[in-house]
């Protein structure tokens, strides 16, 4: 009997061992997120007879289930998976432009089993895990692994593109650089690798802005770069070159692409065209005031002035439904997720778990910063929705996917032990 009970002990300790380093104040704000949004899309479609706020949750319990599994799993076990998950992850994007169907102008879904999926959203997990497994013995200190990790990131990159869905695209982009980042990339570096677009958007602005854009980068890339005399005037052709260029793929942009990339900043120029998403925005936003309005009594929002409100533009109905206090705890939230996972890939056991927690940072904050900034008209009209709150199925499982991951990093960081 004695033996018995001290077996059944010795079971418990084991499978407490397993949970206790799990960081459960952030799969607490996170879950608080995904319950959150459940009640917000509620509210959006409390009059049009939809119920979708029942997915989202339902989709969010698998999620976390999903979360909680990968959490007991070693997630070294990745790095000799990361190009069996790269080839994975191209080849399905190739199979959504051959035969995947079109939603709101992009080519991005598949239809399996009856339900939508959209690959390009579980891309971003499979890239994080790749450029972590690049980077985590090979630092960005060199050109070549600089160079290295773009070629590998080039390829998804484009087959996202051109769908075309630049929401994704941009995403990519911030995962890329956050990583390089604390890859230990030069800034400046990082600075000269996003020149070429500063470059592009400046000459369609102003010469004279993009010739003093050139003269920077010219210095920049002087006092940063080796073999300066031949690799600053490559720098500067690029520069130009993308300038050009930005203008010949501008031509080639759908009218509703320019629309969402330029009436952020007059939408007043097309009201009842690209311009009225964001104008039906501001206003339910400026309507909740300090308190807001209160939950399903939101005037834009329950009469439905917002399309699309229960995906893209969710903040929207937050801000007039919770006012400026509510959304403000919103955003609290969020940097609370974001502060919990700096914490996390700082006492990551090695590089690899350190990488792919800042993998998932640059994912999650570069998408709350747009979502919450293109409905207050601060950032271009891109698509994305707000992590764990839009309604998505795809994007939903994409984020519970990158959170366990996460949470394996922090499960099996090293145990503290006191005498």
């Amino acid at each position: 009997m004695l033996q018995r009970s001290h077996n059944e002990k010795s079971q418990w300790r084991q499978w407490w061992l397993g949970w206790q380093n799990l960081d459960f104040f952030l799969l607490a704000l996170v879950v608080g997120l995904t319950i959150f949004g459940g009640v917000m899309i509620h509210s959006i479609e409390l009059r049009q007879g939809i119920t979708d706020w029942w997915q989202h949750w339902l989709v969010g319990l698998i999620g976390l289930v999903i979360t909680l599994a990968i959490s007991q799993f070693q997630y070294e076990f990745l790095l000799q998976w990361h190009w069996p998950i790269y080839a994975l992850m191209n080849v399905t994007l190739v199979v959504v432009m051959l035969a995947g169907h079109t939603a709101n102008g992009a080519q991005s879904w598949l239809t399996i089993g009856g339900f939508n999926v959209q690959p390009s959203e579980f891309a971003k997990v499979g890239l994080i895990i790749t450029l972590a497994a690049l980077l985590h013995d090979r630092p960005a200190t060199t050109l070549d692994s600089v160079f290295r990790v773009l070629a590998i990131t080039m390829v998804p990159w484009i087959l996202i593109f051109v769908q075309p869905d630049l929401g994704t695209a941009l995403v990519f982009g911030a995962i890329t650089l956050g990583m390089l980042y604390w890859a230990n990339v030069k800034p400046a570096w990082l600075l000269l690798l996003v020149s070429p677009m500063v470059a592009a958007v400046l000459y369609g602005i102003s010469l004279p802005a993009c010739g003093i854009w050139t003269v920077l980068v010219c210095a920049i890339a002087w006092f940063t770069l080796p073999l300066r005399q031949i690799s600053t005037p490559i720098v500067v052709a690029i520069n130009w070159a993308a300038a050009v260029l930005g203008q010949v793929f501008w031509g080639l942009l759908k009218d509703y692409q320019k629309d969402r990339l330029i009436l952020f900043l007059n939408p007043e120029k097309d009201p009842l065209g690209g311009g009225y998403h964001l104008i039906q925005s501001r206003i339910a936003i400026g309507a909740g005031e300090l308190w807001g309005e209160g939950l399903f009594n939101g005037t834009q929002t329950q009469l439905d002035f917002i399309p699309e409100q229960h995906t893209d533009f969710i903040f929207s109905a937050v801000g007039e439904e919770l006012g400026f206090i509510g959304s403000i705890i919103v955003i609290f939230a969020f940097w609370l997720i974001c502060l919990r996972l700096i914490v996390i890939a700082q006492n990551a056991k090695d590089n690899f778990g350190s990488l792919l927690a800042v993998g998932v940072l640059s994912m999650i904050a570069f998408q709350v910063f747009v979502n919450i900034g293109m409905t207050v008209g601060v950032s271009p009209i891109t698509g994305l929705p707000l992590p764990w709150i839009s309604y998505g199925r795809s994007a939903l499982l994409t984020n519970f996917l990158a959170l366990g991951l996460v949470e394996s990093v922090a499960n099996h960081r090293p145990r503290m032990h006191f005498r």
